[in-house]
């Protein structure tokens, strides 16, 4: 091994622990659910994106085991020269039923959807308008595009500032194609974009609108069928991103839209390209999936009353949930020593929740980040807000 590389990477390390960004992943014993058994100790999970607690479902795990029998464990190939199977064709067709498009195609995540989809459908003759607070895997994708896009060119806008956008729909009026950008639900603040005045802005100006619906799906709209139809946008929303990892519990993303855009994407979509397909268990447990979801309110329910729950707990008791809208609900810090000294905390008073520093969020804007599902019980409710009232004590205590 290269003892300067290996240096650096040492240095790089301490470096961040330093300045306390520094993470350490916990290892997972049991199922994903309410309560876990995490590094030896069970804890009340507040961290998971399993929304639905479809993870660990019985008609979604026997879904995936009676597909291995059927279709072995992997596709063998990418989707273009032989990983395409039946279930995979099912699956697509299914999604794109649920997102009322003509077409669906899977990707094997959010992120590589997302820089599959955004990088094909630009040229350097395009602009990108985008929120600053859009996730990451949007923001990688921008920058894989030859698209102008950058801040200091002017073409990101201050968070749901719908003035800022038209300023930005304005100044494009030379580029060839000018795409509008947003996450439908921000992954760290839990707000939901304003998407009816983006789109009204995209039509009057000749925009087209891509919403990453990573954390609407199975959260907001008809069915947990997202932002586009949250708000009733069918037909005026070109291009809808989505994960089938979160609220549906599996692994994977996918691009819905018209048919041409699916054509072009199995054409140039670079991950579809050169990715081997989903093993097809997982296509399978991702149709059982959308069959509870389409025919068993209960988990989406079970979700909202939680969330509804957990939120009016932590704001009677005086905690600062930075105007979350979705079951997204952030607990803000600021400092982010102090945020990841109360994850430390937390995790004594047997609570598994994360604290989010820079570069997730903005230096100075740490918070813990809290996940209730519908896997949670009052019971694991009550007990996570005493964990937090007791180390918000601890902790102010030791100031």
């Amino acid at each position: 091994m290269n003892p300067g590389l290996q240096d650096w990477l040492t240095n790089q390390s301490q470096a961040l622990r330093d300045q306390n960004l520094y993470k350490v992943p916990k290892i997972l014993e049991t199922p994903a659910g309410g309560r876990v058994r995490m590094d030896g100790k069970e804890v009340v999970n507040m961290s998971s994106n399993n929304y639905l607690g479809l993870a660990n479902h019985p008609q979604v795990r026997q879904a995936a085991l009676d597909a291995i029998e059927k279709w072995g464990v992997g596709a063998g190939a990418v989707r273009w020269i032989g990983g395409t199977m039946k279930v995979h064709d099912e699956l697509e067709q299914r999604l794109a039923r649920f997102k009322n498009v003509e077409a669906v195609l899977a990707f094997t995540s959010g992120f590589t959807a997302n820089s599959g989809c955004i990088p094909a459908v630009l040229t350097d003759k395009d602009v990108v308008i985008s929120d600053e607070l859009n996730h990451a895997s949007i923001i990688d994708g921008v920058r894989l595009s030859p698209a102008s896009y950058r801040k200091s060119e002017g073409w990101v806008y201050a968070h749901k500032d719908m003035d800022g956008l038209e300023d930005c729909l304005r100044r494009a009026g030379g580029f060839e194609k000018r795409m509008i950008i947003t996450d439908g639900v921000f992954s760290m603040d839990g707000d939901i974009a304003p998407l009816p005045d983006i789109v009204a802005l995209a039509e009057k100006y000749g925009a087209f609108v891509m919403v990453d619906d990573a954390h609407a799906s199975g959260v907001l709209g008809k069915n947990g069928a997202g932002t586009t139809s949250h708000f009733d946008l069918y037909g005026r929303v070109d291009i809808q991103l989505g994960t089938l990892s979160k609220a549906l519990g599996v692994v994977g993303g996918y691009i819905a839209g018209s048919a041409p855009l699916k054509d072009w994407l199995v054409q140039r979509g670079r991950p579809y390209l050169f990715s081997t397909a989903l093993p097809p268990m997982v296509a399978a447990a991702l149709i059982a999936a959308l069959d509870v979801m389409e025919n068993d309110p209960k988990p989406m329910q079970r979700l909202w009353e939680n969330t509804a729950a957990w939120k009016g707990m932590l704001q009677e008791a005086g905690f600062d949930t930075m105007g979350s809208e979705t079951p997204i609900t952030p607990v803000y810090v600021g400092d982010e020593g102090e945020a990841q000294r109360t994850e430390r905390a937390l995790w004594d008073e047997g609570v598994y929740a994360l604290s989010i520093v820079f570069p997730t969020v903005a230096r100075g804007k740490a918070r813990i980040r809290t996940m209730p599902s519908a896997a949670h019980t009052q019971a694991d409710l009550e007990a996570a807000l005493e964990a937090f009232v007791r180390v918000r004590e601890r902790l102010m205590g030791s100031r």
